[in-house]
This record gives structure tokens, sequence and C-alpha cells, in this order.
């Protein structure tokens, strides 16, 4: 028989054969079986859309004896704080963890880097380091305080800029 021909090109009567054939196959393949017993390798299944078979990994993951118990700490904690027996958080003492979370910084360490990084900024904008580099006292992030010579000359800027805005708009 051909076997490049498609099943659809198949007449009715050869499909009936083929079908047949396949229906022994599978009848020999469990006589086979039962004379192997269960060891025996099933055969691959001979359908042309068959699924492939999952197969399985390598099961349940393990955890270290160190997380198993990190992580019952951690619930004995919950349950203490929602219970509100406080003296049983304490109790529930965590294991100590290899790896920490994330460092915090000296204040002085913090500033230091600030510092440095103003002198960059200071070096990008071709000013001198010196003068940026000089700690900050007060407040983080407050705003800035302009000269009054600097708000003059940004109020005399703004109000040329109106001017010209206002002498368009008469003509």
């Amino acid at each position: 028989m051909n076997q490049s021909r498609s099943l659809s090109d198949l007449s009715v009567t050869e499909l009936r054969k083929v079908l047949n054939i396949k229906e022994e196959i599978a009848a020999l393949e469990t006589r086979l079986k039962a004379v192997l017993g269960a060891s025996a390798v099933p055969a691959p299944r001979s359908t042309p859309f068959a699924k492939p078979v999952a197969r399985k990994r390598g099961g349940r993951r393990k955890l270290s004896p160190e997380a198993r118990e990190r992580i019952a700490a951690a619930q004995r904690a919950r349950w203490a704080a929602r219970r509100g027996d406080g003296a049983a958080v304490k109790a529930a003492k965590p294991v100590a963890r290899k790896r920490g979370g994330r460092r915090k910084l000296s204040p002085e360490a913090r500033e230091r880097i600030a510092a440095a990084q103003r002198a960059r900024w200071a070096a990008q904008r071709g000013g001198t380091a010196a003068k940026a580099a000089k700690p900050v006292t007060g407040k983080r992030g407050g705003r800035r305080q302009l000269s009054p010579e600097a708000r003059e000359r940004i109020a005399a800027a703004q109000r040329a800029r109106w001017a010209a805005v206002r002498s368009k708009a008469g003509k």
C-alpha cells in the first residue's frame, strides 16, 4: 500500500480496511501485554493526531530544614500577632538567614554619597565642585532659596515676555 496517500484520499472500503487493521494491532498489543505482564513497555499510539504522554517531573521540591523552620516561625508569629499575644511573638524567634535583606546606610554614608553626586553634577554643568560638595543642612528635598537679585532678574525677564505677547496680540 502506498503510505504517502492521506486518509482523505482513500475510499470508504479502503478506510474500513485501515480501521480493521488498526483494531487488530490494538488487540494484539493487549494480548502481548497480558503475556509479558505489567512491566511491558506500551507501543506508541498509531493515530496521527495522538497527544504525547506528559512526563512527570521529579516530584515535589524539597525544602531544607532551615527553610521549613523559617516558614514555621513566621507563621507562628502571624498567629500570635492575630491573637494579640505579644509574649508569643517574641518567643517565636525566627532562624537567622544566610542572606540578609537590604542594608541600611548610616546618615554619614548617605551624605558622602550625596556630596559626591552633587560634585559630579557640578562638574557636568561646568561649575566648581567645591561649592556643590558642601553638606546640606536642614530638610532634605526642600525648595531652593533664590537671592533677591535672582528673583528680580527672573521677574524682569517674565515681564519682558508678557509685554512681547501683549504687543503681538494688539496688532
